[in-house]
C-alpha cells in the first residue's frame, strides 16, 4: 500500500474545491503546471494518464529519458500502439519523438473494455519499460535528448503553463 502523501496529483482544470477535497484525503497536489515533464526521481512510481494528449506521454518520457529512469515508470493510458497506429509515421517522429523512439523498449497490455461502455477508455493500455528491453535499443536513442517544443504541431491537445491553465493559483491581476 502507497501511502496517500506519496500519491501525486495534478490536473489544471481541479477545481479550488476538488483541490481541497483531495488535500483533504492527505493526497500530494504538484503546486504547478509541468506538462507532464514530472521527473521519477529514482523511485518506481506509477503515472494514471487515462485520455491524455500525446504531448503529455511524449514530455514525460523526455524528462526521463534514461534506461535507468525508463525501467523505473508504469503508465497506465492511452495505448502506444494505438498512437503509432493512427499517426503517420513522419508526424510521430516529428512531433512525439520520444513515443516513437521508445515503442520497441515497451511492453503495452491493453486493459479490457467494458462491454457497457465500448467508447469509453477503449484505448487504455498499462505500459512498462523493462531495463533489458531499454538496454537493446541502439545507443543513438539515448544521445538525443531535446526537449520538446511542438512549433509544428497542428494538433497539440496539452494545456500550457503559459496559457495560464493552473487555475488553483491566481495571477497578478486577479489578486
Amino acid at each position: 500500500q502507497v501511502p496517500p502523501g506519496r500519491c501525486s496529483l495534478f490536473d489544471p482544470a481541479f477545481s479550488a474545491q476538488e483541490a481541497a477535497a483531495l488535500g483533504q484525503l492527505g493526497l500530494r497536489l504538484l503546486p504547478d503546471n509541468e506538462e507532464g515533464k514530472h521527473g521519477v526521481e529514482g523511485s518506481a512510481t506509477l503515472f494514471y494518464m487515462v485520455h491524455c494528449g500525446k504531448a503529455l506521454y511524449n514530455n514525460l518520457l523526455w524528462r526521463n529519458w534514461s534506461p535507468a529512469a525508463l525501467s523505473k515508470m508504469v503508465i497506465i493510458g492511452n495505448s502506444f500502439q494505438g498512437i503509432e497506429e493512427r499517426l503517420l509515421s513522419r508526424i510521430l517522429e516529428r512531433d512525439y519523438s520520444y513515443i516513437a523512439k521508445v515503442l520497441k523498449g515497451t511492453e503495452e497490455v491493453a486493459l479490457p473494455a467494458h462491454p457497457r461502455y465500448l467508447d469509453t477508455f477503449n484505448d487504455t493500455s498499462v505500459h512498462w519499460f523493462p531495463l533489458q528491453k531499454l538496454k537493446e535499443l541502439s545507443p543513438e536513442v539515448w544521445d538525443f535528448a531535446e526537449e520538446p517544443t511542438y512549433q509544428d504541431c497542428d494538433d497539440l491537445e496539452i494545456i500550457r503553463k503559459e496559457d495560464g491553465a493552473d487555475r488553483r493559483s491566481p495571477t497578478a491581476a486577479e489578486s
